[in-house]
């Protein structure tokens, strides 16, 4: 079995246009092709306020399947630590065998959950935007700046977050790295009313954003909803959208913003929604026109391991290969 680290991985591994058509494929293949995708099973360690997800898709066709063991453990910056962490192991389509081993601490997750909300914006967002908004400031919300970018080519972001360092820390880091401007904002709803994107990367277990501050034009991209106690959107954000889309409809039933909509009476299971894969497949539309208010629903999908898993494993062994091949060349050379 070959084991990668974190380090490795990183070196290899960017947040790119390469890798959002990676996921993009992924949740194409998840629409159009036969993909086995079990249910998420949950640990819930609720006295430090975490949680450890598994997650996993089997592919037609693929050499390898991923499976994800993911945590996130929200007190973990009184301690100096990130909240996300995990791996992914690699398992043969043909044997079963383990083959590898992405040490990766959760960045492969950061990496692929971000191309995803890119990909959302891609299809759902107004192609001329000047003003996005991200609620939260930790990893995630900056992985998604920076994807956004790379679909929207945006000017400015309102942020908000509870804690001020952490605002100016994500001021100074984002206009560093995109070379645009960052309002801290006072609320949610001066994000939300400020911006013609807004992305929502937080644990939060009571609505963060109300349907009253939607405005023509505007796109949501929620992420942090996935377990059943989670929710960033009010009932009738969705309620009221013109076009709500999320990853997996089965999976966003159970425990994303639409299990509360279905919850409180707004939708019904039987009604038809659409997933991102059937835009990216042709099945169906995205955004129709600029006046439109769009949400996407993103709970995070075993096919986005599987897919980012993939490529990083053939990333990693094409270097290790030329890296081979030029080692043996300078013993080759010495000898």
């Amino acid at each position: 079995m070959k084991i990668f680290t974190e380090r490795d991985i990183r070196s290899f591994i960017k947040l790119n246009k390469e890798v959002i058509h990676i996921i993009e494929d992924a949740f194409k293949q998840l629409v159009t092709n036969k993909v086995v995708m079990p249910p998420i099973m949950r640990i819930d360690v609720k006295e430090n306020n975490g949680e450890v997800d598994v997650k996993s898709a089997y592919i037609p066709n693929k050499e390898f399947f991923a499976l994800k063991v993911s945590s996130g453990f929200f007190h973990n910056y009184k301690l100096g630590l990130p909240s996300a962490n995990g791996f992914m192991m690699l398992i043969s389509t043909k044997t079963g065998e383990p083959k590898a081993f992405l040490l990766d601490n959760g960045y492969l997750t950061e990496i692929r959950t971000a191309a995803a909300g890119a990909i959302a914006a891609k299809y759902l967002a107004k192609e001329d935007v000047t003003t996005v908004g991200v609620i939260g400031t930790g990893a995630q919300a900056r992985y998604q700046m920076r994807a956004l970018k790379l679909v929207r080519d945006y000017k400015e972001i309102r942020v908000y977050g509870r804690s001020e360092p952490n605002v100016r820390k994500f001021k100074e880091e984002m206009e560093a790295a995109l070379n645009i401007t960052v309002i801290p904002a006072s609320s949610p709803e001066q994000v939300v009313k400020g911006s013609e994107i807004v992305v929502t990367t937080t644990p939060a277990k009571s609505p963060m954003i109300k349907s009253e501050w939607l405005h023509p034009g505007l796109h949501i991209t929620a992420m942090g909803s996935d377990a059943e106690d989670k929710q960033e959107l009010e009932g009738n954000v969705i309620a009221n959208s013109d076009r709500y889309v999320c990853d997996s409809k089965a999976q966003c039933i159970r425990l994303g913003e639409l299990h509360h909509v279905v919850r409180e009476g707004k939708m019904n299971k039987e009604d038809n929604v659409t997933e991102l894969g059937e835009i990216i497949a042709g099945k169906s539309p995205g955004r129709i026109n600029d006046h439109e208010v769009t949400v996407c629903d993103l709970t995070g999908t075993g096919v986005q391991d599987t897919a980012i898993a993939l490529y990083s494993y053939q990333m990693l062994e094409a270097f290790e290969t030329i890296g081979m091949k030029v080692d043996n060349h300078k013993q080759l050379t010495v000898m």
